[in-house]
């Protein structure tokens, strides 16, 4: 599939005008909220040698729901504010969570006294017999998270945690979600007191010795150290935060020339494309029409609440499971297998030497077994020294596999000097002996084999697509679709060149004793069917002797394609892919089909959320459902990075029995094109077999490189590892 997305980062600022979330206190319907309490209490800290006196929002049914656990939000009040500002926000908060645009959450509201109510919430340094500075970091960072930890029903990991804060707040929202990733996923930054490099003369923050050292007020050297730009190259890109940044577009203006870079606003839109930049921040920013006030941080606090939530959740997010695959290079994943006995074949393209094999260059084809208990057993490495890629990996009857991909060079010793690339399909025996290989195509134009399925006489069909003639077969159009049938002794025992007037592909193959249906990706359309509109998956079905029997096109008005087939249990044949013209909410969405034998639509189902998703492989599951396996950039489950694995279970009849989604904190399951990049397959235990690209880490191990290969055991049920 073909698409460009972005990770959750920023987006562009844009002028805002949000009402508030919830009624306003005392407004009529206020009081029909289910509404949380706040009282008001106080915490020990061995940091300040005395207490720190907080409010607590308990939302509505703590005291009844037992077994429950919640979520977190730590807010911050502005200098010279007390706990209690923080508290006209309890009426939205009670809506949002009836509403159920945030999950029930506890609020601690904690009161800052120290260094009269200017101290920035920083660990400071200043010694003088006025107003001594205290270790406030240190005593709102471990010893009130720990004694909230300990004395309510509180989920305590840092994808439960939100730290907020308006103001010199927002300047304490943002150090500590900074500075201390392992408490704060989740940061609410609203009109930040926060200068760079340093605060104007004028500024508050030079006054009250929060940045001071010894006896002097304002250290340039303290105030440097612990500001953002000091602390954004030591993040840590697995532990990601994200982060909601708004301010006022009508920010007081100094009058100072030289000081302009120092408004709020302008220092806003500058931190935020500061932290927009770094791995280890995903950052939205918002401009509200209004001042250095509430106007702006209540409608503000409500609508990053909301954009927070997704991932603000009480269960961690599943990650990936190690060890990982690969070299030290950037590796792509090629295909899964699944034998009787437990073991899995991976297929992969690698950047250099794997398990002592040799490598020939550019990308090398890699073959992997691993035993039931998840040891290796062989390692096949061949290639040539061009790129070498593999797309697809099935099992045979007698132990082997059978694997397809394509070659930019000689592979099979036949074909010196090929100028572009042709399409290979290969045979290793279960002991990982190379049986045969077939390299196929036209002399001087580009082949591929993009999906191989296994054929009941122990041979297989191969899919993909040609830009020439493929054995003589005429070209239609720019491209050609390609389906061949490979005799078990790696023979072409015979091939389909098909298209139409645009750039025709197949991406995908399955086959059963009767037929074989090939799926892929038009942009002009293909003979004997109606241009949708945009590019157009389509979805075809041939008999054994390679008669084509019926082909259809699938999709909307937009840009549409079709990725991943499978036969199910009940003989329907589903496709999956994506759509765009059908998007629900923006991006691209998943788009799954199912049609009988005979081409008649079963079903058709739509699946997705605000980012780019896609389906990219189709497991028959028992009982005629099916598991579609892909990617999304969406929060269809609960979110963990950039593009994350999909798991979506549909009964029989198409509906959604199940979704969930999980990876690392970068990219999963898709490539720096926006390419998906991830196969399925059913294990011998009843759990899909899932194998892809990750740009992130896996569980247990660092990664190996700049793109590395995982492969996972799902629970089809749960959706995940």
């Amino acid at each position: 599939m073909r698409r460009r997305w972005r990770i959750g980062g920023g987006v562009a600022a844009v002028l805002l005008a949000f009402g508030l979330a919830g009624a306003v206190p005392g407004a009529a319907g206020a009081e029909r909220l289910r509404a949380g309490t706040l009282t008001t209490t106080s915490a020990p800290s061995a940091a300040l040698g005395a207490p720190i006196d907080y409010t607590v929002y308990l939302p509505h049914g703590y005291g009844e729901a037992t077994a429950s656990r919640y979520p977190v939000l730590y807010l911050l009040h502005g200098r010279g504010d007390t706990m209690q500002a923080w508290t006209r926000v309890k009426a939205d908060l009670d809506r949002l969570i009836a509403d159920g645009d945030v999950p029930p959450v506890i609020a601690v509201l904690p009161d800052a006294p120290w260094s009269s109510r200017g101290n920035w919430y920083v660990d400071s340094g200043y010694t003088g017999a006025d107003d001594p500075g205290r270790p406030v970091e240190t005593a709102l960072t471990r010893d009130l998270v720990r004694h909230v930890d300990a004395t309510y029903r509180t989920a305590a990991h840092r994808g439960a945690r939100l730290v907020g804060g308006y103001s010199m707040g927002g300047a304490g929202a943002l150090r500590y979600a900074l500075a201390h990733q392992d408490l704060f996923g989740h940061a609410l930054v609203l009109s930040p007191a926060v200068y760079r490099p340093l605060p104007p003369a004028d500024s508050s923050a030079r006054e009250f010795g929060g940045f001071g050292s010894g006896e002097q007020r304002f250290s340039d050297e303290v105030y440097r150290r612990l500001n953002y730009p000091a602390l954004l190259p030591g993040l840590d890109a697995e532990s990601p935060v994200r982060m909601y940044v708004a301010v006022g577009d009508d920010e007081w203006a100094n009058p100072d020339p030289a000081d302009a870079a120092h408004d709020l606003d302008y220092e806003a839109a500058t931190l935020y494309n500061t932290v927009r930049r770094s791995d280890a921040v995903a950052a939205e920013f918002r401009v509200l029409d209004g001042g250095h006030d509430w106007d702006v941080w209540r409608p503000a606090f409500a609508d990053g609440l909301r954009h927070l939530a997704t991932t603000l959740s009480v269960t961690p997010p599943a990650g990936l499971p190690g060890p990982p695959h690969g070299t030290a290079g950037t590796d792509w994943a090629g295909g899964v297998a699944a034998h009787p006995d437990g073991s899995t074949t991976l297929g992969y393209a690698a950047s250099g030497p794997v398990a002592g094999q040799p490598y020939a260059g550019g990308l090398d084809a890699v073959v992997s077994r691993v035993t039931a208990g998840g040891a290796p057993a062989w390692t096949r490495q061949f290639g040539t020294a061009a790129n070498d890629r593999l797309h697809g990996v099935v099992p045979l009857a007698d132990g082997g596999v059978v694997a397809a991909g394509y070659t930019r060079g000689d592979l099979d010793g036949t074909h010196p000097g090929s100028p572009a690339d042709d399409g290979f399909v290969v045979r290793l025996t279960g002991t990982g002996q190379q049986a045969w290989l077939t390299q196929a195509g036209d002399p001087a134009k580009a082949d591929r084999f993009y999906a191989v399925a296994a054929a009941p006489d122990g041979g297989a069909y191969v899919a993909g697509y040609t830009s020439g003639s493929f054995a003589g077969q005429s070209g239609a159009g720019d491209k050609d679709a390609i389906l061949a049938r490979i005799a078990p002794d790696g023979r072409i025992a015979w091939s389909r060149q098909f298209g139409g007037s645009g750039e025709d592909k197949a991406y995908a193959v399955t086959a059963d004793a009767e037929g074989v249906y090939v799926a892929g990706g038009t942009s002009a359309g293909l003979p004997d069917t109606t241009p949708l509109g945009g590019n157009d998956g389509w979805l075809a079905r041939f008999d054994a002797s390679g008669t084509g029997t019926w082909v259809t096109s699938v999709g909307g008005a937009g840009d549409d394609l079709l990725g991943g087939v499978a036969i199910s249990a009940d003989g329907l044949v589903v496709a999956t892919g994506s759509t765009g013209g059908e998007a629900t909410a923006g991006g691209s969405d998943v788009l799954t089909v199912a049609y009988t034998g005979a081409g008649r639509q079963r079903w058709r189902t739509v699946t997705g959320g605000r980012g780019a998703d896609a389906g990219a492989d189709v497991v028959a599951l028992p009982g005629g459902a099916v598991a579609v396996v892909g990617f999304t950039g969406s929060a269809l489950g609960l979110p963990v990075g950039g593009a994350d694995v999909l798991t979506l279970r549909l009964d029989a009849r198409g509906r959604q029995a199940g979704v969930a989604q999980y990876g690392t904190a970068r990219d999963d399951a898709a490539d720096a094109f926006g390419e998906e990049n991830v196969y399925a397959t059913l294990g011998a235990d009843g759990r899909l077999l899932v194998t892809g690209l990750t740009a992130g880490t896996t569980s247990g191990g660092a990664a190996l490189g700049n793109g590395d290969v995982f492969l996972a055991a799902v629970d089809p049920t749960k959706g995940t590892p």
